[in-house]
């Protein structure tokens, strides 16, 4: 039986089964997404919660803890972390790869709402959740810079007409404000001014409240028209605050004015952004696009970018919006790199086989199989959803040598019987015949050897799913194509062999005079290591074991450290270190890191949570000729470590985040666990100290914040109880001075702010103002 006979005899069939190869591979490979690496991202969800003024301990024990047990019972759960701060709690779940991220997010929904009943009363919103890891950086940096806008304007624009646009893309899993600065009226009262006045901080909470009103007010039926009723009783500016009355004394009223300083600020006054570059920075409100796990991180940076131009349309004159960061651009460029080097790789093989059979009609039959086989393989992808990625474009540049062995093989026996004085036609049915099972058995037996690879579980059995699949498929369509186009093409472009001794020119004879020398060298050589066995055996033995040592030595890891023209510098407050202390720090930081020759541009974020203050800086590295980015790591380091008061670890992200809690201030991360919190604490520190003794780590730090300085209040429960003052009374005072408390809400047309109630900061920055605080 010949497998080749019906191509051979049906050359319009043939042709058109090729055809239709080449064209549904040309169609696929313009509708494969283009990626950096395959999709590996474990499903992972991010829970918030937030209970302003809650000690991490509290926040811990109230929220964290009900919380986590109903998450545990959720299938498909792979790791759980939790960390508590001041006011704030976050839980990021990670789940198996095979578990769909949308039903992990509706049980973590239905978890939640579980919960509800165990939660503290006090919570301002329930705990809310996104579908995303926190550990993952960034896929798109938008910067919003204005001379001369106030920043909770530009904050507006960045929340209304950016984010709420970008977060409709399909893909987009978060769109983060940083450095956000969102409009609010402060209060900040004078302590001795209420105090003189027998005023207590709730009155004045209280009078606020009730100043601003915005309840539904109804109708008036008439019996022709109705009119709606709309009252005054909301307030949208600091000047219309200023004037409500907060209580008489002696008859005359006391306004707000004159206990307190009103202000238009912003709600969370401890936290900004900068951008910077040339060692000068600029206030700015930093957009962060993160994608959800699983989704293309180009095709969601092409669907971003088409409608900026819309957005800056509508942004005001004096607003400028720009794009940072891209990550699309690198992965654009290694996958054109990949490309490039199948493309050098095809050229290189096709001039090799010319050299070798030095026949053009020859030279063509293999060089026309093996881009159809390249191309159909496109469409094999394609039904699998892969993606042009590094690894899936590798397995194409090594299956060239794969491809091009079956049609070499089958041309080679055609030609042998060709040269041998038969037609052209009976040559090509009888050399196809004769090799037409050998081929088959030869792209059995390789598809056959990345078969395991299929079966490989977790991360890695991911990861390299798409380079086995497509190094299989385009050796099972090479062996397709060699016996079907290549044995037509034998019988069409074949010359018969010519009688006598053919006459060449002196390229040939220089090149078959190469040959037949390292053929001569071959000989001799094989001839002596089969009247040497033991010396070949040893020599054989000696190499193998020099490798066992060379094994060892080599430095190992999961993904190589790549340059995609970014870094980023973490940076950590000492504990208790005030926030206009550490954005004196983190800008002097960001300055000096703009001003290294390979460093363009840089976005910079500082924010404090209770005690604790840390924050970022993300560098954009110079295209071209520089330094790899481990080397201006490296050389930052060390000009940054004498910069006062912050704590700076710099980074090379990945291109895969394996941490799933959010430490991406290393490498790597270790988790300790305990089930006695104070042995915990104990270890902790120990850890820390000694991991810094070891050499070769550097950038040592812990997230356990314990030495933070605090001052504590002994309520004398006698003395309150004769007064009429209750702990509670006196702790929702307290909360009030020294926890910027929201007292109402300004309802807008466009938005809602906040209304901030606190002591004035000359007060709140020290201890004793305590004293100061009237409980009435």
């Amino acid at each position: 039986m010949n497998l080749s006979a019906p191509f051979i005899r049906r050359p319009v069939m043939t042709t058109l089964v090729m055809a239709s190869f080449t064209a549904f591979g040309i169609l696929a490979y313009r509708a494969l997404p283009v990626s950096d690496l395959p999709v590996v991202d474990f499903p992972t969800i991010q829970v918030t919660a937030s209970y302003p003024g809650a000690n991490p301990e509290t926040m811990a024990s109230s929220i964290a803890t009900p919380l986590e047990r109903q998450f545990s019972n959720i299938a498909g759960l792979k790791s759980m972390n939790s960390s508590s701060s001041q006011g704030s709690t976050t839980i990021t779940l990670e789940f198996e790869l095979n578990r769909e991220i949308d039903g992990a997010a509706l049980d973590v929904q239905t978890a939640i709402a579980a919960t509800a009943g165990l939660l503290p009363v006090g919570m301002p919103t329930p705990p809310t959740f996104r579908k995303v890891n926190p550990a993952d950086f960034p896929i798109l940096f938008l910067n919003l810079t204005s001379q001369t806008l106030p920043l909770s304007d530009l904050n507006r624009y960045a929340q209304d007409l950016v984010a709420q646009r970008v977060a409709t893309i399909a893909g987009v899993a978060e769109v983060a404000i940083y450095g956000a600065q969102k409009y609010a009226v402060r209060i900040e009262i004078d302590p001795r001014a209420l105090a003189s006045r027998g005023i207590g901080l709730d009155e004045v909470a209280d009078a606020v409240q009730k100043a601003n009103s915005n309840l539904p007010t109804g109708l008036v039926q008439g019996r022709d028209k109705a009119f709606s009723i709309e009252a005054s009783g909301g307030l949208l500016k600091a000047a219309d605050f200023r004037q409500v009355t907060v209580a008489f004394r002696e008859g005359a009223p006391v306004r707000l004015t004159d206990v307190a300083k009103v202000l238009d600020g912003v709600e969370n006054d401890r936290e900004a952004a900068w951008w910077v570059q040339g060692g000068q920075d600029q206030r700015a409100i930093m957009v962060a696009v993160r994608r959800q796990p699983g989704t293309n991180t180009v095709q969601i940076v092409e669907d971003v970018r088409k409608i900026l131009p819309l957005i800056e349309r509508q942004l005001p004159a004096a607003a400028s919006l720009k794009v940072v960061y891209d990550r699309s651009v690198s992965i654009r460029h290694s996958v054109n790199d990949v490309q490039f080097t199948l493309l050098l790789t095809l050229g290189l093989v096709i001039l090799v086989i010319y050299l070798f059979l030095r026949n053009l009609p020859a030279t063509l039959i293999p060089s026309l199989a093996l881009p159809v086989s390249i191309v159909g393989t496109f469409a094999v992808m394609f039904a699998f959803g892969f993606s042009l990625d590094n690894l899936s474009l590798m397995a194409l540049t090594l299956a060239v040598g794969f491809v091009i062995d079956d049609a070499i093989v089958m041309l080679e026996n055609i030609v042998r019987h060709v040269e041998r004085g038969e037609p052209v036609a009976e040559a090509s049915f009888r050399g196809s015949k004769e090799i037409a099972f050998t081929i088959l058995s030869m792209t059995i037996s390789l598809a056959a050897v990345f078969l395991p690879v299929l079966f490989m579980g977790g991360l890695v059995g991911r990861l390299f799913k798409e380079f086995a699949v497509t190094i299989g498929a385009s050796i099972l369509v090479s062996g397709f194509v060699s016996l079907t186009l290549t044995p037509l093409l034998c019988s069409r472009f074949l010359r018969p062999h010519a009688a006598g001794e053919p006459r060449h020119g002196r390229v040939y004879v220089a090149i078959e005079r190469a040959f037949e020398w390292s053929i001569r060298s071959y000989d001799r050589g094989l001839t002596w290591s089969l009247g040497h066995p033991r010396t070949v055996l040893a020599f054989s033995a000696v190499v193998l074991a020099a490798m066992v040592p060379i094994f060892i030595a080599v430095p190992k890891g999961f993904l190589p450290s790549e340059d995609t023209g970014r870094a980023v510098i973490n940076t950590e407050a000492a504990e208790g270190a005030s926030f206009e202390a550490m954005t004196r720090a983190q800008r002097q930081i960001a300055r000096i890191a703009t001003m290294h020759p390979a460093v363009f541009q840089a976005t910079s974020r500082a924010y404090s949570r209770g005690t604790s203050g840390a924050g970022f800086v993300f560098l954009r590295l110079k295209e071209g000729k520089r330094a790899h980015v481990e080397q201006v790591i490296a050389e930052l380091r060390r000009e940054l470590a004498p910069v006062p008061g912050l704590r700076t670890f710099i980074v090379n992200p990945p291109p895969i985040s394996l941490a799933s809690g959010g430490a991406g201030r290393a490498q790597y991360a270790f988790t300790l666990q305990d089930t006695d919190p104070d042995q915990l604490y104990r270890a902790a520190p120990a850890l820390e100290a000694r991991m810094k003794e070891l050499p070769g780590l550097v950038d040592v730090t812990s997230d356990l914040r314990l030495s933070s300085p605090q001052v504590n209040v002994q309520i004398d429960r006698d003395r309150a109880a004769a007064l009429q003052v209750s702990p509670a009374a006196i702790e929702d005072a307290l909360y009030t001075a020294f926890g910027s408390r929201q007292v109402s809400i300004i309802v807008a047309p466009e938005d809602q702010y906040q209304v901030i109630v606190e002591l004035d900061p000359d007060f709140r920055l020290d201890p004793s103002a305590l004293s100061l605080v009237y409980v009435r």
